[in-house]
């Protein structure tokens, strides 16, 4: 039986996430005789040590040099956006594949030297955009790749969060659409292939003043040109007090569709006799996504056995973190920002 062993870096609420899908993947990889271990470290040991003992894993005091001196062969990077390029660097330069999650640094500023570096030496590194292994994206693409859907002449994206997060963590986050849209504007660009070349947003704070006082805002539009024409919407709200909301509209010159509309969509019909969708909605991104980003680890490791092609380079990342920094400026400024990547080193 051939053997992976994971590190996880950092046991906060997303990487308690990871340890868990971790483990849950362990019977899938079995019948393929491959064993699954995981050692994982945080600066918060007690913490640690508990996820450890309710995954099966093993705690590894140390951090990323703790882990690199137990023998791992690759790293799930979970920890705070500060601390993401230095511990890709870690992983890169011990010649091990690391996954990580978005966005691969805190500025595109430090991002794109931290491109040259991962490309100069070789590096393999995945970063988290989960909605790429959403069954209904999937389908979506699929079907506009058939050409089922014909030429697409509109797209609406949307991202709601049921309610916000703390004051202290929007201060923090960069703004909404750094924060949220940005996955948005990474599944369009994947969705389509094609790059989005001016953004133009609008925003409003009707919601808790405190979010303003931060400097940012509770709701916000971006209209979205992509370089074949093409216009799009990306939307995002942190009070959607329906449900946890993520859909993509897509309209086409054959045929229209939609991801995320299900039973539990988190809106209902005003039309007489409909009942659809009548399920109970989904109330976090976690219970959206939850089949997404175990399958989105599966990826990794097989990535780590060299069965696939990366899902999600660090460039794609940066591609979409670009677009979102236009979109603030958009709205910071109200004035349409073209989107243009300085040219790396």
């Amino acid at each position: 039986m051939k053997t992976v062993v994971l590190g996880l870096l950092g046991v906060g609420r997303i990487g308690v996430m990871h340890a868990r899908n971790i483990a849950a993947l362990r019977e899938q990889f079995a019948a393929r005789d491959i064993e699954l271990q995981l050692k994982l470290t945080d600066v918060a040991e007690a913490h640690a040590q508990a996820v450890a003992t309710e995954v099966g894993a093993e705690f590894v005091p140390g951090g990323v040099r703790g882990l690199l001196d137990s023998g791992v062969g690759a790293f799930v990077v979970a920890t705070g956006t500060p601390t993401h390029p230095e511990l890709i660097r870690a992983g890169v330069d011990a010649g091990i594949p690391v996954f990580c999650e978005k966005p691969v640094a805190g500025s595109l500023a430090d991002s794109l030297p931290l491109l040259d570096y991962i490309a100069e030496r070789g590096g393999v590194v995945q970063i988290g955009h989960q909605r790429r292994f959403d069954a209904g994206y999937l389908e979506a693409k699929r079907r506009f790749e058939a050409g089922e859907i014909g030429w697409i002449h509109s797209l609406r994206a949307m991202t709601g969060d049921m309610v916000p997060p703390s004051v202290q963590f929007i201060a923090t986050s960069g703004g909404l659409f750094r924060d949220c849209s940005v996955h948005d504007f990474d599944i369009i660009r994947w969705l389509t292939d094609r790059e989005i070349v001016e953004v133009y947003a609008r925003g409003s704070n009707n919601g808790d003043p405190a979010i303003g006082e931060v400097g940012d805002v509770d709701t916000a539009l971006a209209v979205v040109t992509f370089d074949d024409g093409t216009v799009g919407t990306v939307s995002a709200t942190r009070y959607n007090g329906a449900g946890h909301d993520v859909r993509l509209e897509i309209q086409g010159s054959k045929s229209s569709v939609m991801v995320g509309l299900d039973d539990k969509t988190a809106l209902r019909s005003t039309e007489p006799g409909v009942v659809f969708p009548s399920g109970e909605t989904h109330k976090t991104f976690a219970g959206r996504f939850d089949a997404a980003y175990r399958a989105e680890l599966a990826a990794f490791v097989e990535l780590v056995l060299g069965e696939r092609d990366n899902p999600c380079t660090p460039e794609d990342a940066v591609a979409a973190s670009w677009v979102a920094d236009a979109a603030q400026e958009s709205l910071e400024t109200g004035r349409p920002v073209r989107v243009e990547v300085p040219a790396r080193a």
